[in-house]
């Protein structure tokens, strides 16, 4: 995208009064390289390569169509959060644009919420990470590799942010290199006729001959949505690295643009090679479909290189929910939303406390590998609350984006990068998650799921309750009051 964005006014989003002069700033290190694999690293993630066997397995073929429709509608979500932050490049993330536009309530619950998100993807990262080491490690204790796991994360993030934009550039590029792979290798079975396993011949009919692209009826396609989001998480993964993007302007609308073209390749691409190589009800929910597809052709060295990429991939996720939960962490610091400490920056630049704060949470992924029936059962909880979590931020993103067309109207006139559809398509996106809270109560695992997840909402409020009778919050409080008010009048005389 070659037009700039009109810069906004120079407010800054709501906050406490502070000492702007001795405020740490995080660097702004990451370049359009590394923003556009961190866009392509962030979606293409634990829930593609493992989740995606349950998908498949719950939905038959239509699975295409449920990667296809979530992508379609997410990229909507993606669109309205690239206006919203380039509408006031003080905004760091869009914690801050939410507590601007909707309250000092927002930012807190946005900016707990995601890490929340972020926390719990991880400990999934890490339940997914020793499965796949079994297939290497046989029946050794999981421990060892879910915890040398969680140091190597630490340790990938404690340098500059500039290291981690490489580390996950080379993650990220893996990923794609795999994918890209397996259409090629998948295609050519599919032009040469291989035969495999019990004398399946590769070929597209097997998309539908074997009980068309809806086998298991609509229900099995309703319930294919329910871990098909997860595969999603991360996409919005740029808003939390806008403070520290070179050149916003130009890298973040070229990142969020790039959305339709990585699901077309990535997800709905790669699943269609898949299910013509192997027909869909030969896929097991407990193992991931990129590895089934070569074990069951008979390529035994190709799946154990399939499976490292795999391994690869789900540390690469944690790597980047790591990432994120410690800057979102520092700029709550920031607002008075957590404990000061969190707000320091090493001499690297980089908010090392809030990061071994992160880090500590995931230890929770193994006590989790020794919980349950199955890792299938554990990844299906934890994953489903990740989802409706993440929907909740995705949903204060567009409520805050519906604000902002109402109070600041000269600003929506004046970007480049206005959201296609408008205000029409953000009531369509909030209908598809309706639709999908609903999905989620047909299956008994993804329900009990979901009757956990407002426990996390009631802490929130819980804490939210006592900390907004401090001064710091009472001042922001008043600050966003008066604010609203002065720009409600202003959008007025703009009549």
């Amino acid at each position: 995208m070659s037009e700039r964005i009109t810069r906004p006014p120079s407010d800054s989003p709501v906050s406490a009064p502070q000492n702007n002069s001795a405020e740490p700033h995080l660097a702004r290190s990451l370049s359009s390289r590394h923003i556009q694999l961190l866009a392509i690293g962030g979606a293409i993630g634990t829930g593609l390569f493992m989740g995606s066997g349950k998908t498949i397995s719950v939905a038959g073929p239509s699975v295409i169509f449920v990667y296809a429709i979530i992508g379609f509608m997410l990229f909507f979500v993606m669109r309205a959060m690239g206006e919203l932050l380039l509408s006031n490049l003080n905004y760091k993330s869009f914690s801050d644009f939410s507590a601007d536009l909707l309250g000092p309530w927002a930012g807190f619950f946005t900016g707990w919420t995601y890490w929340f998100c972020w926390v719990v993807t991880g400990i999934a990262d890490v339940v997914a990470i020793a499965h796949y080491v079994t297939f290497w490690w046989g029946n050794a204790p999981l421990w060892i590799p879910a915890l040398a796991c969680i140091l190597v994360l630490l340790a990938l993030n404690l340098p500059t942010v500039k290291a981690f934009g490489e580390t996950e550039f080379w993650f990220a590029l893996i990923k794609i290199i795999a994918i890209l792979t397996l259409i090629v290798v998948g295609l050519a079975m599919v032009l040469t006729g291989f035969t495999h396993g019990d004398g399946v011949t590769a070929g597209f009919n097997n998309l539908w001959d074997h009980g068309g692209f809806f086998p298991t009826g609509p229900m099995g396609f309703v319930a294919g949505f329910q871990i098909a989001v997860f595969a999603f998480v991360g996409i919005e993964l740029v808003g939390t690295a806008a403070a520290e993007t070179k050149d916003p302007e130009k890298n973040l609308p070229r990142a969020v643009n790039s959305i339709p073209i990585r699901i077309l390749l990535f997800y709905v691409g790669a699943l269609v090679v898949l299910m013509a190589v192997v027909p869909w009800d030969e896929f097991s929910a407990d193992e991931s479909p990129f590895v089934g597809m070569f074990t069951l052709a008979g390529l035994g060295t190709a799946a154990a290189v399939v499976n490292f990429v795999v391994l690869t991939s789900a540390a690469s996720s944690a790597n980047s929910g790591i990432y994120s939960t410690s800057r979102m962490v520092f700029g709550l610091a920031h607002d008075g939303d957590a404990p000061q400490a969190f707000g320091r920056l090493s001499r690297r630049k980089v908010p090392q406390n809030a990061l071994f704060f992160s880090c500590t949470f995931l230890l929770a992924g193994v006590v989790l590998l020794y919980a349950g029936e199955s890792v299938s059962a554990a990844f299906t909880l934890v994953t489903t609350i990740s989802a409706l979590c993440f929907m909740f931020v995705w949903s204060i993103i567009l409520a805050s984006y519906l604000v902002y067309r109402k109070r600041r109207p000269q600003l929506h006139e004046a970007s480049k990068f206005k959201l296609p559809g408008g205000v029409v398509m953000v009531y369509v996106v909030f209908a598809f998650f309706a639709f999908i809270l609903w999905a989620l109560t047909t299956q008994p695992d993804t329900f009990q799921a979901l009757l956990v997840t407002p426990l996390w909402f009631i802490l929130l409020g819980v804490v939210y309750a006592f900390l907004r009778r401090t001064p710091v919050h009472q001042a922001r409080v008043a600050a966003h009051q008066d604010k609203v008010v002065r720009e409600r009048a202003e959008a007025v005389r703009a009549r």
